[in-house]
């Protein structure tokens, strides 16, 4: 029986696992962490329960495929709730707007806003299904290993069609005219990693995967999606082991001979690494068979940090969702701070997730679970100093806008940066999401899944095919699993 090791049990590397053992691979996942789920993980403490991480979930036909591959049904481990509104999105005080989740009001919303705009919605999301269809369908199970793949005719032919060539904010600037509107379109593609105006037009899919496909949440959290995920993975077989930490591969005759882990050598004949990429490459593996140079890593535009809070609050708040946006300040002068001149933001945008608001397990009875998100700029230098700086920026402006005090109200609090993403997960420059998805870095232009120096090892994740986020990962560890077990087959 093939013995393969995966590294890391994030969505990518669990993925890999499942499909792996389904196919009679003897499968150990390997974890530091003492608990899966990578940057999915969740932690309790007086009654609150938090997602450490993802918080949104879309594309739900995506887990459902997952499931469905292995003979099972989504609803065998978590029930699904579609949250209506979608979320909440805060331009100034007293001004926001809630995104309906059913199509008819929302189209009637941006018409009340942008005459002649419900026409536009219907054309914008027809063309968003049709990338979606391709993108999320055939072109993000390409494994990126050769530029035929793109020459797929359904591909070849829908290219125009695709948009590719032009970016997603000159793309809705074609459709909406609206500030409001064209910053509700562009808000998705910051989960990619990139400003709007780098991001291809292509990724209007996610508006299709907002807007029609809608937004959900698993009953219990996001991390029944990883418990699920670790139960398919064991009735098949897969061995974990937590906090086991690799650290080294070693490598003979081209070829990955061993882990290292707690001084003892566990050898495999195959190894997926789902840890992040560039620390596996730049410090798990020796230098002469590393595939890319520190250079190449230090031109990659990565996706952004993040700075994160976690509060338990000890009363019911008023005018929050369960998914707020808080879009009162310059997007424009944000996202250079992130991306063009990297620093601690000076006016951040930020997000609110109250998961209370939909699940009375979140929080204890009367009080409310908040998680708070600043997108930053990697590679900062994360202080303590600078976090309570935004911590109060921030609770001042939620303050502000949703009309309460809250801060006496907080009875727990843990901040989350730069960090500790290293620390937990050895982000590369404590990035939150992975590679940014701009045109140079789509498909076959991201790092590859093999490293032709190390011959039976792959990477998965959200630093390779397809990219960040969590469906995007769940399919990297699909496509790396098919492309083991054809190394597999073919060896004598």
């Amino acid at each position: 029986m093939t013995k393969v090791a995966v590294i890391g049990s994030g969505f990518s590397g669990l993925s890999a696992a499942c499909f792996l053992a389904k196919e009679g691979c003897h499968v150990t996942v390997f974890e530091k962490n003492g608990s899966p789920g990578g940057r999915a993980r969740k932690f309790e403490v007086d009654g609150y329960v938090f997602d450490m991480g993802p918080s949104w979930y879309w594309m739900p036909d995506v887990f459902e495929k997952f499931f469905k591959a292995f003979g099972k049904e989504l609803s065998d481990y978590y029930t699904l709730k579609r949250l209506d509104p979608s979320y909440r999105v805060y331009f100034a005080e007293n001004d926001w707007l809630d995104l309906p989740a059913n199509l008819d009001e929302l189209k009637s919303l941006f018409e009340s806003i942008e005459p002649g705009s419900a026409k536009q919605l219907q054309k914008f999301l027809a063309e968003s299904a049709y990338k979606y269809e391709v993108g999320i369908n055939d072109l993000v199970y390409k494994p990126g290993l050769s530029l035929t793949e793109l020459l797929d005719m359904r591909l070849a032919k829908g290219l125009l069609r695709m948009h590719v060539l032009q970016s997603i904010s000159t793309y809705v600037r074609k459709h909406f005219k609206n500030e409001k509107l064209i910053q509700l379109l562009e808000f998705p593609v910051l989960f990619l990693g990139a400003k709007p105006s780098k991001t291809p037009a292509l990724y209007s899919l996610m508006n299709y995967a907002d807007m029609t496909l809608g937004t959900w949440y698993p009953e219990g959290g996001m991390h029944k999606i990883v418990e699920a995920m670790v139960s398919v993975a064991e009735s098949l077989g897969v061995k974990f082991q937590y906090n086991h930490t690799v650290e080294a591969i070693e490598v003979k005759d081209n070829k990955a001979s061993a882990l290292k882990i707690k001084g003892q050598s566990f050898v495999f004949d195959y190894i997926i690494a789902g840890a992040d990429y560039h620390h596996v490459e730049q410090q798990l593996l020796p230098k002469s068979h590393r595939k890319y140079s520190p250079e190449y890593w230090d031109k990659r535009v990565m996706a952004p940090g993040s700075l994160i809070f976690y509060l338990g609050i000890n009363t019911e708040l008023k005018n929050l969702l369960h998914h707020n946006l808080f879009f009162d300040k310059d997007f424009t002068k944000h996202a250079q701070e992130i991306y063009d001149e990297p620093q601690w933001p000076s006016d951040p945008l930020f997000y609110v997730c109250c998961t209370s608001k939909s699940d009375n397990t979140a929080a204890p009875a009367g009080h409310e679970n908040v998680f708070i998100l600043i997108p930053t700029a990697p590679g900062l230098q994360d202080e303590e100093a600078t976090r309570e700086k935004y911590y109060k920026m921030v609770m001042e402006r939620l303050e502000k806008l949703t009309g309460q005090e809250i801060r006496s109200k907080v009875v727990y609090k843990r901040a989350f940066a730069h960090n500790d993403f290293i620390g937990d997960y050895n982000s590369f420059k404590g990035n939150a999401y992975g590679l940014a998805n701009t045109l140079l870095q789509t498909a076959n232009l991201k790092p590859s899944i093999q490293n032709k120096k190390v011959k039976n090892l792959l990477y998965t994740g959200q630093l390779t095919v397809p990219g960040p986020g969590v469906p995007p990962s769940i399919i990297s560890g699909q496509v790396v699993a098919r492309e083991l077990i054809k190394k597999i087959k073919r060896k004598p």
